[in-house]
Order: structure tokens, then sequence, then C-alpha cells
């Protein structure tokens, strides 16, 4: 038996090593993930992050001693009505959330953001040739 971790065991110990409102935080943010799509994929990318993917990249899970930072790989091409991106504006591709101790972001405009980064990565149809 293998003593390695699945990705998903490792962001379980990040948000229980955390031990604070980040872990908090991060769990609430995993679990409307979830919610958004339930068959979400979790990876863990560049030496310690979290990554939820469904066919390409949704968002990682990033956290600082300040904040809680939800980068969405092509936030640039996502609607976001309700405005919950906060960071990372000034690129052409990302964007990202950034939540400090006490906030939380609008539960069904999260859900709604995080379907609309699926639905973008969703493989394109081939056409026919014919």
């Amino acid at each position: 038996m293998s003593d390695e971790k699945s990705p998903s065991q490792l962001i379980d110990g990040r948000i229980a090593d955390l031990g604070d409102w980040r872990g908090a935080t991060l769990a609430r943010l995993r679990a409307l993930i979830h919610d958004a799509v339930p068959n979400v994929e979790e990876t863990w990318k560049w030496r310690g992050v979290p990554v939820w993917e469904k066919d390409g990249i949704l968002c990682t899970g990033e956290t600082y001693k300040d904040k809680v930072k939800l980068t969405f790989a092509k936030g640039g091409s996502l609607p976001d009505p309700a405005g919950l991106f906060n960071a990372s504006l000034d690129g052409n591709a990302r964007r990202a959330i950034d939540l400090f101790d006490g906030q939380m972001v609008d539960e069904g405009a999260f859900k709604a953001l995080i379907l609309a980064a699926a639905s973008l990565n969703k493989p394109k149809p081939r056409a026919r040739k014919g």
C-alpha cells in the first residue's frame, strides 16, 4: 500500500493545518465548488496549490497570511454580473477573488461562476466533414 496521499487528502490536510478562518473559508468554497460541479476533479499542483478541474482548470485555491485567493484560469472570459472578481483584473486571461477574514462570497453567484468556468472548458464538438 502506498503512503502517497491523494490530492483530496492533501487539500484536507491544508485545511486542517491552517486551523483558522482561512481553512474554514477554503473548506466552504471547496464545498460550493463540489455543489456546482459534482464531478469536479481535485488536483494538487505547483508544490502545494489546491486546484479544481473539469475539462481543464476551473480555479485554484491559494492561502496567504491575510487572505484566501481563488484564481480562475479563464476568468477574463467569464461573465461576472455580481462583481465577485476583485483581484488580478489587469491581465487578459485570469481573474481572482480575494477574501479576507470575515468575508464570504455570495454563494449563488460563486456557484454560477464555477458553472460558467466548467462550461467554458467543455470540449467543442468537432465539425463533420461531409
